[in-house]
């Protein structure tokens, strides 16, 4: 371009090439090379001749890109210079662009996605937990805020949050109602414990390291937040002691206190005492679920056949061999005297925050440990699951066979590649047997 501008017909082949690119990036490259002065485009990409002969289609193809975006470039400029400014304004100054932020999500779009995707692997009372812990991001950003945006620092200020945010602020009325901000002020209300927090945290985390793996943030945070919790804390829960476990047994079998009124009662303990199965698998049992594989008896956990039956995770739906102690009890002459009806514990009823244990859960926490003399803080029907994981470990069951007789997922490559299929009938029933009272 000299001081008077183009000719007319530099701006016609100008126009034209343009146009010739435009046609070849849509499909109609007919590989003619009249516009294609490559060398030197070839010389500044930096590629071996093989690897340019390999790619040349998709390679012309954003030559003509750029080439053809140059030449507009350059016909706007022209055209800029064929007209007077008659405005006085002197120039504005540049603004020097904003930086560019890296590709991210809105938080809100991004959870629910998370949930969608996890809710298949949950069960109902799992997926409205972890949504209630993400709410607290979500709360605290807005939904809109982009992950990108979200930093280490941001991440600091939410386990401060979480470190003030009052225990009961989803059971109390007037909490419930409270901005989150406002309810963390709010004085004359215990904290969430440690482990709630680091609940939280391990959620946090969990879901920034997805959104990561999939592009909606550009990294994960709150790797290494966690609090530390008080050694020992009396809240935590223990497994029984050989003493108390026997103590237990001796109650629920031979009744020499008279505590035990129910069958339920009797027979809810003692699975929860030979298997390690959590409070709800027990109580929401069918009938059907009482099964047997040749010579071994089992309990079929699983989620299926009613809408009320849940697991709390696809590790949960397991066979949990029945202990020959049961057998001998009379377990199966229980099951045969319910036969008539559909579930084995009829008489726990469901409630869509508990499942089905809260009956047997109040009776076992609140009055039978209680009357046995037992009942110490971080002592629950909980730790009866913790007994088996105890008991199992002691005689030297291997921790993979635990986990699956407890419904754990098992980790790491053997088990999770090699070993999918898990382990037989048989090998766990050998396992369950080494559990002694």
């Amino acid at each position: 371009m000299n001081d008077t501008g183009f000719t007319e017909h530099s701006y016609d082949l100008m126009r034209q090439e343009v146009a010739v690119h435009g046609n070849a990036v849509d499909g109609d490259d007919l590989l003619s090379d009249t516009y294609l002065g490559m060398d030197r485009f070839i010389e500044a990409s930096g590629l071996p001749k093989a690897q340019w002969d390999e790619n040349l289609p998709s390679l012309r193809r954003e030559w003509r890109k750029g080439r053809q975006d140059m030449l507009r470039r350059v016909l706007e400029a022209a055209d800029r210079l064929e007209h007077y400014s008659f405005d006085d304004a002197h120039p504005a100054a540049a603004t020097p662009p904003a930086p560019t932020l890296p590709a991210s999500s809105p938080l809100g779009a991004a959870v629910d996605d998370f949930i969608a995707e996890h809710s298949r692997q949950w069960n109902k009372k799992t997926v409205g937990q972890n949504r209630a812990y993400l709410n607290i991001l979500i709360e605290y950003f807005g939904p809109e805020r982009l992950l990108g945006t979200i930093t280490k620092q941001d991440a600091s200020e939410v386990k401060k949050v979480l470190q003030a945010l009052p225990a009961s602020r989803n059971t109390k009325p007037k909490l419930k109602s409270m901005p989150l901000m406002q309810a963390i002020k709010e004085p004359g209300h215990n904290k969430i414990s440690p482990k709630t927090i680091n609940s939280h945290i391990q959620m946090f985390k969990m879901f920034f390291d997805w959104a990561e793996r999939h592009g909606h943030s550009p990294h994960s945070l709150f790797e290494g937040m966690k609090v530390s919790r008080a050694k020992n804390s009396p809240t935590e829960r223990k497994p029984f002691t050989p003493v108390q476990t026997r103590q237990i047994f001796t109650e629920l079998t031979d009744n020499p206190s008279g505590l035990v009124r129910k069958d339920s009662h009797k027979w809810g303990m003692l699975l929860g005492l030979f298997t390690g199965a959590r409070l709800n698998e027990i109580c929401q049992l069918a009938i059907a679920d009482v099964q047997q594989a040749g010579d071994i008896w089992f309990l079929n956990i699983t989620d299926e056949g009613d809408d009320t039956k849940s697991v709390k995770s696809s590790a949960g739906r397991r066979r949990v061999p029945l202990h020959p102690e049961l057998i001998q009890l009379g377990l199966l002459d229980f099951v045969a005297s319910r036969s008539a009806g559909k579930r084995l514990f009829p008489d726990y009823s469901y409630s869509s925050n508990g499942g089905y244990g809260r009956n047997l859960g109040r009776w076992c926490n609140e009055s039978f440990l209680p009357k046995l003399g037992i009942k110490q803080p971080g002592l629950v029907f909980h730790s009866l699951r913790h007994t088996v994981v105890t008991r199992l470990s002691q005689a030297d069951v291997s921790e993979p066979v635990i986990q699956c007789i407890v419904g754990h997922a098992r980790s790491g490559v053997t088990q999770e590649v090699y070993n999918r299929e898990g382990y037989t009938l048989s090998q766990l029933s050998e396992a369950i047997r080494r559990f002694q009272v």
